[in-house]
């Protein structure tokens, strides 16, 4: 299970963002505004599971429906009256990607990371003893310790509630729906058949993120439809599951220290020859 998540209709109401808090008991993160934005919370962390960014972007606007009687243009589209390089607002609510190949879950010492009978990936507060391991593996930077705490935290995509059958806080309370909850299989196919209508329509930068299984994390359970280039919405455009090379780090110290070993021993054969 998964979420996909249309940006094109996001309209910045945090409501996502509130109903995460509220059903996890989630403490306030800050109420001062960045002044970068319409937006206090910057960015995902241990207190915000769920970021709605708010991006300012000007440059050339992607031609889009638009018009009276037609349907509504997409989030960043053309409409009338609006001019080429005018600003226009990019809102994209973000979360924990629950990747295929999780590199958090790779270095956890204590087993306080594990993945769910729905493929998600969730951190188990009361046996993570904040050694933060899971922090810099990341690719997205998403796990964050608790100030006061110590402990690692992250979206749990609403474990609780949906293995009694219930869809997540943050996509129940969206009113555009913009966060969809579903099987992942499912919801790709439903990303993919909403991104080749908005290119129909004309809006050519429309791209589909972490959706592709074979990706460099494998594919992410939480995917996005994204208007502009990811670097845009800070997310890293070609991500990697850190703990690749481990095994062939690991392979390689081995040969190491067998090379060691045996410089030693044949030292001490020769040292005894002597």
């Amino acid at each position: 299970m998964g979420f996909f998540t249309d940006t094109s209709v996001c309209i910045g109401c945090k409501a996502c963002e509130v109903a995460c808090k509220e059903w996890n008991a989630i403490p306030e993160d800050g109420m001062e505004l960045t002044g970068m934005s319409y937006d206090n919370t910057a960015g995902l962390g241990a207190s915000t599971w769920r970021h709605v960014a708010f991006v300012e972007r000007r440059g050339p606007v992607p031609a889009g429906p638009g018009g009276e009687g037609g349907e509504p243009s997409p989030q960043g589209a053309a409409t009338p009256g609006r001019e080429e390089g005018e600003l226009r607002w990019l809102m994209a609510s973000d979360v924990c990607k629950h990747c295929t190949h999780a590199a958090c879950l790779d270095v956890c010492p204590t087993g306080a990371l594990f993945r769910t009978e729905f493929g998600t990936v969730v951190v188990q507060e009361d046996v993570c003893n904040g050694c933060g391991y899971c922090i810099p593996a990341c690719p997205y930077g998403v796990i964050d310790q608790r100030r006061g705490d110590g402990r690692a935290w992250k979206c749990t995509l609403c474990y609780d509630r949906i293995s009694t059958g219930l869809e997540p806080a943050c996509a129940k309370a969206c009113p555009t729906e913009s966060i969809q909850y579903g099987p992942v299989e499912e919801l790709r196919e439903r990303a993919a058949s909403r991104l080749a209508a908005l290119q129909e329509a004309g809006v050519r930068q429309a791209r589909l993120y972490g959706a592709d299984p074979d990706d460099g994390v494998g594919g992410a359970g939480a995917f996005f439809l994204l208007l502009d280039e990811p670097e845009v919405y800070g997310l890293p455009p070609d991500p990697v599951v850190t703990t690749r090379d481990l095994p062939s780090m690991w392979r390689h110290a081995a040969v190491a220290a067998a090379g060691l070993l045996g410089a030693a021993v044949l030292a001490c054969l020769t040292g005894r020859r002597r």
